[in-house]
């Protein structure tokens, strides 16, 4: 899988997460202390990010952080 797909597909698992929890972008990014702009850019699959980001976001979901690279479940 090509970085940019691998990008966008972790984007779309976090979008899927964070509209399941009935989240917007910006209560998401206040939880785990990022901007709004950045948890768009995340979820179209424009940024890249760190594990204590993927960790943060997971926490914030309630989900396990593995959840976002399984890219058969959602």
């Amino acid at each position: 899988m090509k970085d940019e797909e691998f990008l966008k597909e972790f984007g779309l698992r976090l979008k899927f997460y964070r509209i399941k929890q009935d989240y917007t972008q910006a209560q998401l990014g206040e939880a785990v202390g990022i901007s709004e702009h950045r948890i768009s850019q995340i979820e179209n699959g424009k940024c890249n990010l760190t594990l204590k980001t993927v960790n943060k976001l997971a926490g914030a979901l309630g989900v396990l952080s593995v959840k976002f690279f399984n890219f058969e479940d959602v």
